[in-house]
């Protein structure tokens, strides 16, 4: 697995990550009596609160494999060791070239990491994410826009993070 296929997430993080998908599994038995109890309730057709228990166990069982998978693929507590190099798990600084006056900086990282202090997440999976990913500081890159343009920036710094 190379750096840019794993998660990177804090030690906190997955930790975290991990108590909620415990939660979840521990939890499935009662939602299996839930929709148990509202079956026996009569005309399932009609039957809301069967509905509602079987919906939920549905959502509770996609964020019990999204955690799964993520947890699978997790690179704990380690911040690359490199400067330099855009990657994630690295605070990276970087402007837009539309306005170089204005740059800003971000942890590369899973959404789930969340924020840490004043600093913004962008997921390497991200439109952003993925087009700085291995950049040199000084390249630029370019990437989509949700509305169909596109956008070009430039990386000025990229340091390990550091809590």
């Amino acid at each position: 697995m190379t750096e840019t296929q794993v998660t990177w997430l804090t030690q906190e993080s997955f930790d975290r990550l991990k108590a909620e998908l415990d939660h979840l599994i521990a939890n499935r038995p009662v939602i299996a009596e839930e929709i148990n109890a509202r079956r026996e309730e009569g005309d399932l057709k009609e039957n809301g609160g069967y509905h509602a228990a079987r919906e939920e166990q549905g959502q509770q069982e996609r964020r019990v494999r999204q955690l799964q998978e993520l947890l699978n693929n997790a690179k704990v507590g380690e911040a690359p060791k490199k400067s330099g190099v855009a990657l994630p798990g690295s605070v990276v600084k970087v402007y837009y070239d539309e306005d170089k006056s204005d740059a800003e900086t971000f942890l590369i990282a899973t959404r789930e990491e969340g924020r840490h202090g004043d600093l913004e997440v962008y997921s390497p999976s991200s439109p952003l994410g993925k087009a700085l990913l291995d950049a040199k500081v000084g390249e630029s890159r370019r990437y989509n826009l949700p509305n169909g343009g596109t956008m070009t920036v430039t990386l000025t710094s990229a340091e390990p993070y550091h809590a």
